[in-house]
């Protein structure tokens, strides 16, 4: 049972839990990117079982009639026992999905996996005919290079400043150069890609960029936003925009909750109100 101090930020423990998580949210227009919490799995059992709870979840989404697709970790699909691995559950899962018309993410995790993500990304979205999507770090010195070369793939792009603490020689380590970056990758992704453009940031100065962008360019595009983050405003950008919540459920959410509020001042004054009971 995940307590209500960290319900705030994960849907639940259950598959059931999070589509009835997913069913408030597109009540409000909000639809989902559902994730199924695991990552640095370093055997081949518990990578495959959630890949076949990740299959089971396509078909419970689907049957449900509901605005969701899946994000993955490559990790969690046995990317640290080896690339083989990795891509065998990523095409397992993105087979099912495309079957059933559900989306499917794959999350960026450190620059060490960019290459083996882009690669089985690159691989899948060209004979799935666009159902994948990746995850780009704006602070990695390689971004714009990569944003380049998936330029003519036929899938989603999900921009983001980047949350991993990487070395200065492949990473932008100021905050202010990564939003800067961002928003010339986002820029050049406006102009250049024919639609399919995710925008991850809670930052008021990202989103505005991006809307100012859609005005100009017309280009489609859809604002990612974690659960528990600004709610209010995934709500109202919903009455105009696409937006997408990423929502995160499953027995593993410790880890995850302390996160969430260690990495923001808001979330950690939650967490204690809500322990003082205030």
């Amino acid at each position: 049972m995940i307590p209500p101090i960290a319900s705030r930020f994960v849907a639940g423990e259950s598959p059931a839990a999070v589509l009835d998580h997913v069913r408030t949210l597109n009540e409000r227009d909000v639809k989902a990117i559902v994730n199924l919490l695991g990552e640095h799995y370093d055997e081949r059992p518990p990578a495959s079982d959630d890949a076949a709870e990740y299959r089971s979840l396509v078909a419970d989404i689907a049957e449900s009639d509901l605005e969701a697709c899946l994000s993955v970790k490559p990790s969690q699909l046995g990317l640290d026992i080896g690339e083989d691995v990795f891509q065998e559950e990523l095409e397992s899962i993105v087979e099912t999905a495309q079957d059933h018309d559900v989306f499917v993410w794959v999350d960026m995790e450190d620059h060490t996996t960019t290459d083996t993500t882009l690669d089985a990304y690159e691989e899948l979205a060209r004979e799935y005919e666009g159902g994948v999507g990746v995850c780009v770090q704006a602070n990695l010195r390689r971004t714009r290079d990569d944003v380049e070369r998936l330029a003519d793939v036929p899938g989603k792009v999900r921009f983001v400043k980047g949350a991993y603490d990487e070395p200065e020689d492949v990473a932008y380590t100021d905050r202010e150069r990564a939003t800067e970056e961002l928003k010339g990758l986002l820029e050049y992704a406006f102009e250049h890609y024919d639609g399919g453009v995710g925008v991850g940031s809670h930052d008021p100065e990202i989103v505005d960029y991006a809307i100012d962008l859609y005005d100009e360019h017309g280009t489609d595009f859809e604002v990612q936003m974690l659960m528990g983050v600004r709610t209010d405003t995934q709500y109202d950008l919903a009455e105009e925009y696409e937006v997408y919540q990423y929502v995160p459920y499953g027995s593993r959410w410790k880890s995850y909750f302390y996160r969430r509020v260690m990495e923001r001042k808001e979330n950690l004054r939650f967490a204690l109100r809500a322990i003082l009971g205030r």
